[in-house]
């Protein structure tokens, strides 16, 4: 695998994940798509496409999806663990 394709995917699992923690935390408060939206300043749509990984996420929008669904957001940069 070519470098960029590499890159490409590691950014393809974390709108995935990002945007699977969003569903998952919706579900557990029994939300709508169309209230986490209105709560975030969004459209039911744009949080659609956010849970789905389609979205290049920003740090506001996760800031405002955060808040709308009761957690605190937090970024964390870590030395990376590399496999021989």
């Amino acid at each position: 695998m070519t470098h960029e394709i590499e890159e490409e995917y590691a950014a393809a699992q974390l709108r995935f994940a990002l945007g699977e923690a969003v569903r998952s935390r919706r579900q557990e408060l029994g939300l709508s798509q169309r209230e986490v939206g209105r709560r975030a300043g969004m459209t039911q749509s744009a949080v659609a496409r956010f849970e789905g990984g389609g979205t290049v996420p920003t740090f506001p929008v996760l800031d405002r999806l955060a808040r709308a669904l009761g957690l605190e957001l937090r970024v964390e940069l870590s030395p990376q663990i590399r496999s021989a």
